[in-house]
């Protein structure tokens, strides 16, 4: 169709392993930038994230020509390379 436009929001929550404590408030900002990096070369936007000691927050614009999988995939992988390699 001519002059379609498709946008979906999205928002994704994962947690650490086991619950544990680990995001520090001292690396929370850092973390954000991160994962909002990956997002943004996926062509995706990020329209909102927080993370808890536990847990995190996003909410994403999504555009229909990326699986939700893929992006969760990329965001999950990048960001435990990150912290593994941060500490």
């Amino acid at each position: 169709m001519a002059n379609t436009y498709s946008q979906l929001y999205i928002q994704i929550v994962f947690a650490v392993k086991g619950r544990q404590n680990l995001i520090a408030r001292q690396h929370r900002e850092d973390l954000h930038k991160y994962i909002t990096g990956i997002v943004q070369k996926r062509d995706q936007k990020m329209l909102s994230i927080f993370s808890m000691p536990d847990h995190t927050h996003m909410l994403i614009g999504l555009k229909p020509k990326i699986a939700i999988s893929e992006l969760v995939r990329d965001i999950k992988s990048g960001s435990s390379k990150y912290i593994n390699d941060n500490r």
